[in-house]
């Protein structure tokens, strides 16, 4: 398929503008004055079926800042509420977001949303507007997630200005084009069931299922077909991608920060980059958002928030269902499915054929060790597949640089390797292919704090040098690049002073 060069040629759908007015509130953006492109995303505009060549043209530039619509987009803003912080928050909405609109891709169809894009009615006293920093770091995450094979919604376009926004001091304004085949939320349905409208929380049901989840309209064999059927096997759906969603952000050390339900993606999609954080030296309880003070979303709480939060989703779906039980069957397959996906991935990671019983305890070994000496998390496992069967035909990683060198007790972490090399002589597999296997599941880049920052700080000065170069990695972090040392080296000491929080 030919891609094509013009905003103009491109083939929308708009669905979501298609359900009741109840839903949203047609807003229009209110543009940046004199944006400048910081970077267009390439890889995303080939999903939505746009060629290189559109993403510097004024047109492009003058869509993704505001100043011009969709050529037949529908901008809108989205009603939802929900929970945050584990309390009820009532109604939210899309404060500082508007969704352009929905286009056919080649592959698939994406909805086009602005974040930044000035106030809605949903804003609550906020200004609408979005901080060149934090759209640097939402840009580069998405791209970073995808680059990890984790589920997550996609960017386009970053576009800044000089206009002043205020926030912890005056920052410089900029929106991030975001992209994914939809927004809705688990507060989207909470939004319904809390203001006792069945039928709209029906018709969003529908919605979704006729969209995303057609086989759910299908009565497995031997099962009554009943009217709520439909929505359970919704719900267990939804539980089973958001289980696998949580195995992926814990096999890479990924924090999200803020999980409250308005945050939670109906696709098990890695949704709303604020505060979010890598980890760098390994803490079982890190807390990435500055603003947490309670640690409700540190690292190891993050597969029961989720769980917490599809409780959430299955008390809205209670109208439509009628049968407590039966929510609590299908949120039921959360814990397998989470262990199962957690061990696969945790089994790729330490270059097992397939997880045996024992490994947990060996696993809880190896975080025992890396939590007790704060072991860098993605050198951790990258430097595990330089680990010999042989204890005598170790092959150091390059630069001579050991599994051990992370780790201040270094008996301890002899202790655990001599357990780990039973392991996988049992495992009887070659060096040679488990460290492939290894480094094709261990990434030697992710997006570290302080790399983001010296991409925010270039990015300040007009240079996108840094994105690109940092994008370059991320896209396939798990091959090895001359000339990109640094992008895999410990994090500086500067780095510790960094702090992310909800006004990113």
């Amino acid at each position: 398929m030919k891609l094509a060069s013009t905003l103009d040629s491109l083939r929308t759908d708009n669905s979501f503008a298609a359900l009741p007015d109840a839903f949203y509130s047609r807003v229009s953006p209110q543009p940046l004055g004199d944006p400048w492109l910081v970077h267009a995303n390439p890889d995303a505009a080939a999903l939505i079926g746009l060629a290189p060549e559109a993403l510097s043209t004024p047109e492009f530039l003058a869509v993704f800042s505001g100043t011009r619509p969709l050529p037949g987009g529908t901008p809108l803003a989205a009603v939802y509420s929900g929970h945050q912080f584990g309390v009820w928050a009532g109604q939210l909405g899309d404060g500082r977001a508007l969704l352009l609109g929905e286009v056919q891709g080649p592959s698939g169809n994406w909805e086009l949303q602005l974040k930044g894009s000035g106030t809605t009615p949903y804003s609550r006293m906020g200004d609408g507007r979005a901080v060149l920093r934090s759209s640097v770091r939402e840009y580069l995450a998405s791209e970073a997630m995808h680059g990890l094979g984790i589920p997550t919604t996609r960017a386009l376009a970053l576009v800044a200005s000089d206009d002043p926004v205020i926030r912890e001091t005056v920052e410089t304004a900029a929106i991030v084009t975001r992209m994914s085949p939809s927004f809705v939320r688990f507060g989207s349905f909470e939004h319904w069931a809390s203001r006792q409208r069945p039928d709209l929380l029906q018709v969003l049901a529908d919605y979704v299922i006729d969209r995303f989840y057609p086989e759910c309209r299908a009565t497995p064999a031997g099962e009554a077909e009943t009217q709520a059927g439909p929505y359970l096997r919704l719900l267990a759906a939804v539980t089973r991608k958001t289980a696998e969603l949580m195995a992926g952000w814990q096999s890479v050390g990924f924090c999200h920060g803020v999980m409250n339900t308005d945050n939670m993606s109906i696709l098990g999609l890695t949704l709303d980059y604020g505060p979010f954080g890598f980890m760098d030296g390994f803490d079982a309880h890190h807390i990435c958002n500055h603003s947490d003070t309670a640690g409700r979303y540190a690292w190891d709480a993050q597969p029961a928030v989720a769980h917490w939060n599809l409780y959430r989703l299955a008390g809205a779906l209670l109208p439509l269902v009628q049968d407590e039980a039966a929510l609590r069957a299908a949120l039921a397959c959360f814990e397998p499915a989470f262990l199962d996906a957690y061990h696969r991935r945790m089994a790729a990671k330490l270059g097992f054929r397939q997880w045996q019983p024992g490994d947990e305890e060996l696993l809880n070994g190896l975080w025992s060790i890396m939590h007790h000496d704060r072991a860098d998390f993605t050198l951790s496992f990258r430097r595990l597949g330089e680990v010999a069967a042989d204890a005598g035909a170790a092959a150091p990683a390059p630069g001579n640089e050991t599994f051990e060198d992370l780790f201040i007790d270094r008996e301890a972490a002899r202790a655990w390797l001599a357990r780990y090399r039973d392991r996988i002589r049992r495992d009887g597999r070659p060096d040679a292919e488990r460290r492939a296997a290894m480094h094709r599941v261990n990434p030697l880049y992710v997006l570290r704090n302080h790399l983001a920052e010296l991409a925010i700080r270039a990015a300040k000065e007009r240079d996108p040098g840094e994105i690109d170069r940092l994008l370059a990695v991320l896209r396939d972090p798990y091959t090895e690049r001359p000339g990109y040392e640094a992008y895999a080296r410990l994090p500086p000491d500067w780095a510790s002073s960094i702090q992310v929080s909800c006004s990113s």
